[in-house]
């Protein structure tokens, strides 16, 4: 049913010092912390201080460079399926907090819900679960459960595709947890129409994350009448129809996938918008605005949305550079007056060296911009005080001055 709970109790004993990060509790202790002590796969333990006091309930994982994830700082909580059941109930409720507009949300959001290791989303009539952690592994059956309970739904598709769980030892998996039947589901977005596939779409099946995002794109262009406008990394063309409903004269899309293009342009005709005033090109990114530069053309706005670059701060260089290069492009070929809206969803790049990188990509590219707006994660996708790690989307909107 389980992973057990912590009636008999394994235990891994830090070294000196190594406790601070929880005493402000962060809920993540690495494998260099750990002076003794192991367990199973997801195998709840007590951690605990050089001295040998309490500090936290933690999911272990043998193989992780996060050796341990925290469920619980209090010594008195039992990790047991009651305890998942009143984590999900509480998430769940938490949403009610925020004026999410559409039937496409986050329900839970990894750490900053207290449920480290688990995400999921609700399209719909369904739920789409990832289990990325040992911890949440060992008690899917048991968290599964309390999903269907505390929505009252009955299917549940797991996403469980991941890369990062080869850090944990685990193999990729995906497939139906509860309930059959088609992946195909519209969700409803600002009133606008989107389709999706649970099984073949990035992440969950899509990015809800750019909610707000997307409806900020559309009040730019019902403001400022965009006469063209570029949608680079499209993917299934979120901010296209954004930009199409707000009235734009034209958009041109622009990603590398085939099959996403595809289900952009049925995107667009969902929401009966012009299908002549969108041009989508299968092409790399790079290229394509380097092939505009030449050719002289410029834009009245553009979105630049990459996907994720630097899922660590291990990675951070080389994705700066990369982020700069697209910046400077996007900058170069904004008209005067023109807008950007620019974003990073790297975990590794922080929302401080994000604003260095988009102002050094404005020095090579000899182009100055007001920052109109600095852009996040929509609201069901929280940073919590205690895990800023969870800011990975952070976006800025530029103005191009004349």
């Amino acid at each position: 049913m389980g992973g057990g709970d912590n009636g008999v109790m394994k235990s891994i004993r830090l070294h000196p010092g190594k406790e601070k990060s929880l005493r402000r509790k962060h809920p993540w202790v690495f494998d260099g912390a750990v002076a003794r002590g192991g367990a199973d796969s997801g195998e709840t333990v007590r951690v605990e201080s050089h001295e040998g006091r309490f500090l936290a309930w933690a999911a272990f994982s043998p193989r992780s460079r996060i050796r341990a994830r925290v469920w619980s700082f209090d010594e008195a909580q039992r990790i047991d399926a009651t305890f998942f059941s009143d984590r999900i109930a509480r998430s769940i409720q938490a949403r009610s907090f925020f004026d999410i507009r559409s039937d496409g949300l986050r329900l839970v959001h990894g750490e900053s819900d207290g449920l480290p290791g688990l995400v999921v989303d609700r399209y719909g009539d369904v739920l789409v679960a990832q289990f990325t952690s040992c911890g949440t592994e060992r008690w899917k059956q048991v968290i599964t459960q309390a999903l269907l309970d505390h929505t009252g739904l009955t299917q549940l598709y797991e996403r469980s595709d991941a890369s990062v769980r080869q850090l944990e030892g685990l193999p990729e998996v995906k497939g139906w947890l509860s309930g059959s039947g088609s992946t195909e589901r519209v969700i409803s977005e600002h009133g606008w129409r989107l389709a999706l596939d649970i099984d073949r779409g990035h992440k969950t099946g899509f990015y809800l994350d750019q909610r707000e995002n997307r409806q900020r794109f559309f009040q730019w262009t019902r403001h400022r009448r965009f006469e063209t406008v570029l949608n680079c990394f499209c993917y299934t063309g979120g901010f296209t129809v954004a930009a199409l409903a707000g009235g734009a004269g034209h958009v041109t899309s622009v990603d590398s996938s085939g099959p996403a293009l595809e289900q952009a342009r049925a995107n667009v005709r969902l929401n009966a918008l012009p299908l002549d005033r969108t041009d989508m090109l299968d092409a790399d990114v790079n290229a394509s605005l380097r092939q505009f530069l030449a050719q002289g053309r410029r834009f009245d706005a553009i979105v630049l949305d990459p996907p994720k670059l630097a899922p660590t701060v291990a990675h951070a260089e080389r994705a700066a550079r990369a982020y700069k290069d697209l910046n400077r492009l996007g900058l170069q070929l904004l008209q005067p007056g023109g807008v950007l809206f620019t974003f990073s969803c790297s975990g590794g790049i922080s929302a401080d060296l994000f604003h260095k990188i988009v102002a050094s990509a404005g020095t090579d590219a000899e182009v100055d911009a007001f920052i109109s707006e600095r852009m996040a994660g929509a609201p069901d996708h929280p940073m919590t005080v205690h895990f800023p790690e969870g800011e990975y989307l952070k976006g800025l909107v530029l103005v191009r001055k004349y």
